[in-house]
């Protein structure tokens, strides 16, 4: 699976247009590697997301077409940063940014 349709689905990112923009930004790596959004993730990947000063890093555990709200997060285990539950990252003018998910 791409890149950044598996950070979309994993609900790493909220959104997959976001997740490209974050690779095209270089503020994505795999296994310590700029990756482009096209780069087919594999379970045990690490992928780490860079905005600002700092990192999150998450261990892909496996690779699914869809997730349910309720199993995305067993799609990967995260290392380091901050990203919590109900949380997302963003992308805007100033760079990669975390935000509170709504309830809509």
């Amino acid at each position: 699976m791409r890149l950044d349709k598996y950070l979309k689905v994993s609900r790493i990112i909220k959104r997959r247009s976001v997740a490209n923009e974050a690779c095209d930004a270089k503020h994505v790596s795999v296994n310590g590697k700029v990756q482009r959004a096209s780069y087919e993730v594999k379970p045990g990947d690490v992928i780490s997301i860079t905005f600002g000063a700092k990192t999150s890093e998450f261990e892909v555990l496996s690779v699914n077409e869809y997730a349910t709200k309720e199993n995305a997060s067993l799609m990967f285990r995260q290392l380091k940063g901050l990203v919590g539950k109900g949380q997302h990252l963003e992308l805007d003018l100033h760079g990669v940014q975390l935000r509170e998910n709504r309830d809509v």
